[in-house]
Protein backbone atom coordinates (compact mmCIF):
# COMPACT_ATOMS: atom_id res chain seq x y z
CA UNK A 1 0.00 0.00 0.00
CA UNK A 2 1.35 3.42 -0.96
CA UNK A 3 2.22 5.78 1.84
CA UNK A 4 0.46 9.10 2.23
CA UNK A 5 3.65 10.85 1.15
CA UNK A 6 3.74 8.85 -2.10
CA UNK A 7 0.07 9.55 -2.80
CA UNK A 8 0.54 13.27 -2.20
CA UNK A 9 3.66 13.27 -4.37
CA UNK A 10 1.78 11.72 -7.29
CA UNK A 11 -1.12 14.18 -6.98
CA UNK A 12 1.33 17.07 -6.61
CA UNK A 13 3.16 16.05 -9.80
CA UNK A 14 -0.17 15.78 -11.63
CA UNK A 15 -1.25 19.22 -10.39
CA UNK A 16 2.05 20.75 -11.52
CA UNK A 17 1.62 19.22 -14.98
CA UNK A 18 -2.00 20.38 -15.19
CA UNK A 19 -0.80 23.90 -14.30
CA UNK A 20 1.90 23.73 -16.97
CA UNK A 21 -0.61 22.51 -19.56
CA UNK A 22 -3.00 25.31 -18.62
CA UNK A 23 -0.23 27.84 -19.28
CA UNK A 24 0.49 26.28 -22.69
CA UNK A 25 -3.19 26.30 -23.65
CA UNK A 26 -3.61 29.88 -22.42
CA UNK A 27 -0.61 30.87 -24.53
CA UNK A 28 -2.28 29.32 -27.57
CA UNK A 29 -5.45 31.32 -26.89
CA UNK A 30 -3.48 34.52 -26.34
CA UNK A 31 -1.79 34.03 -29.72
CA UNK A 32 -4.93 33.15 -31.67
CA UNK A 33 -4.50 36.26 -33.84
CA UNK A 34 -0.70 36.07 -34.22
CA UNK A 35 0.30 35.34 -37.82
CA UNK A 36 2.21 32.05 -38.27
CA UNK A 37 1.76 31.06 -34.62
CA UNK A 38 1.69 27.29 -34.23
CA UNK A 39 -0.48 25.85 -31.45
CA UNK A 40 1.45 23.84 -28.85
CA UNK A 41 0.46 21.14 -26.40
CA UNK A 42 1.88 18.08 -24.68
CA UNK A 43 0.73 14.63 -23.77
CA UNK A 44 -0.24 14.68 -20.11
CA UNK A 45 0.04 10.90 -19.88
CA UNK A 46 3.62 10.71 -21.17
CA UNK A 47 4.63 13.77 -19.11
CA UNK A 48 3.22 12.10 -15.99
CA UNK A 49 5.12 8.89 -16.78
CA UNK A 50 8.31 10.95 -17.19
CA UNK A 51 7.70 12.83 -13.95
CA UNK A 52 7.05 9.65 -11.97
CA UNK A 53 10.13 7.94 -13.39
CA UNK A 54 12.27 10.94 -12.47
CA UNK A 55 12.96 11.93 -16.08
CA UNK A 56 12.81 15.73 -15.96
CA UNK A 57 14.55 16.39 -19.25
CA UNK A 58 11.96 15.23 -21.79
CA UNK A 59 12.24 17.30 -24.90
CA UNK A 60 15.10 19.34 -23.48
CA UNK A 61 17.74 20.78 -25.73
CA UNK A 62 21.18 21.53 -24.39
CA UNK A 63 22.41 25.11 -24.57
CA UNK A 64 25.74 25.82 -26.23
CA UNK A 65 28.45 27.56 -24.22
CA UNK A 66 30.33 29.94 -26.46
CA UNK A 67 32.54 31.31 -23.69
CA UNK A 68 34.19 29.83 -20.61
CA UNK A 69 32.38 32.48 -18.55
CA UNK A 70 28.93 31.24 -19.54
CA UNK A 71 27.00 29.22 -17.00
CA UNK A 72 25.87 25.73 -17.93
CA UNK A 73 22.18 25.30 -18.40
CA UNK A 74 19.50 23.65 -20.36
CA UNK A 75 16.19 24.63 -21.83
CA UNK A 76 14.41 21.82 -20.05
CA UNK A 77 10.79 22.62 -19.46
CA UNK A 78 10.42 19.71 -17.10
CA UNK A 79 9.01 16.29 -17.87
CA UNK A 80 6.58 17.60 -20.49
CA UNK A 81 7.87 17.70 -24.04
CA UNK A 82 6.05 20.47 -25.92
CA UNK A 83 4.92 19.54 -29.38
CA UNK A 84 3.15 21.37 -32.16
CA UNK A 85 -0.47 20.36 -32.39
CA UNK A 86 -1.55 18.62 -35.57
CA UNK A 87 -2.89 21.22 -37.97
CA UNK A 88 -6.64 20.69 -38.38
CA UNK A 89 -7.47 23.83 -40.29
CA UNK A 90 -4.79 26.45 -40.74
CA UNK A 91 -5.79 30.06 -41.17
CA UNK A 92 -4.76 32.08 -44.20
CA UNK A 93 -2.07 33.79 -42.08
CA UNK A 94 -0.54 30.41 -41.05
CA UNK A 95 -1.93 30.42 -37.51
CA UNK A 96 -2.96 26.92 -36.35
CA UNK A 97 -4.90 27.88 -33.21
CA UNK A 98 -8.45 26.50 -33.33
CA UNK A 99 -10.40 28.31 -30.61
CA UNK A 100 -12.96 25.51 -30.29
CA UNK A 101 -10.18 22.97 -29.64
CA UNK A 102 -8.42 25.33 -27.23
CA UNK A 103 -11.60 26.08 -25.25
CA UNK A 104 -12.41 22.38 -25.05
CA UNK A 105 -8.88 21.46 -23.92
CA UNK A 106 -8.62 24.25 -21.35
CA UNK A 107 -12.03 23.34 -19.89
CA UNK A 108 -11.10 19.65 -19.66
CA UNK A 109 -7.74 20.52 -18.12
CA UNK A 110 -9.35 22.82 -15.53
CA UNK A 111 -11.83 20.08 -14.62
CA UNK A 112 -8.99 17.57 -14.18
CA UNK A 113 -7.14 20.08 -11.98
CA UNK A 114 -10.25 20.55 -9.85
CA UNK A 115 -10.56 16.78 -9.42
CA UNK A 116 -6.94 16.65 -8.26
CA UNK A 117 -7.49 19.43 -5.70
CA UNK A 118 -10.51 17.57 -4.34
CA UNK A 119 -8.50 14.36 -4.18
CA UNK A 120 -5.68 15.94 -2.20
CA UNK A 121 -8.20 17.72 0.02
CA UNK A 122 -9.79 14.36 0.85
CA UNK A 123 -6.35 12.93 1.66
CA UNK A 124 -5.73 15.73 4.16
CA UNK A 125 -9.24 15.43 5.61
CA UNK A 126 -8.61 11.75 6.24
CA UNK A 127 -5.28 12.51 7.87
CA UNK A 128 -6.84 15.21 10.09
CA UNK A 129 -9.63 12.82 11.06
CA UNK A 130 -7.14 10.08 11.95
CA UNK A 131 -5.08 12.49 14.02
CA UNK A 132 -8.14 13.82 15.81
CA UNK A 133 -9.33 10.31 16.71
CA UNK A 134 -5.93 9.30 18.09
CA UNK A 135 -5.60 12.43 20.23
CA UNK A 136 -9.00 11.92 21.88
Amino acid sequence: MASLEQKISVVSQAMNLRTQRHQVLASNIANADTPNYKARDFSFESAMRNAMSGNTTAGGVGLARTSAGHMEGSSNGGPAALMYRADVQSAVDGNTVDMDVERSNITENALQYQILTQLISEQFKGMRSALASTSS
